[in-house]
């Protein structure tokens, strides 16, 4: 498998997240410890004349 052909998703998914639980389960809990991509903004409103439109939203991987 070469890694310089998966996404960035898969990467996390395949790699990050086994490590961070633990073989056993026994490091982090995934229902409650753990977020995927949290978006903590809606985005900028942006204003020009009578459209009013927004911005991209800001995540946290």
């Amino acid at each position: 498998m070469n890694k310089k052909d998966l996404t960035e998703a898969d990467i996390r998914t395949k790699f990050v997240t086994p490590a961070l639980v633990g073989a056993g389960g026994d490091k982090w809990d995934l229902m409650t410890q753990i977020r995927e991509e949290f978006h903590f903004t809606r985005g900028r409103v942006i204003v020009r004349g009578r459209t009013v439109r927004r911005g991209e939203a800001k995540k946290a991987d």
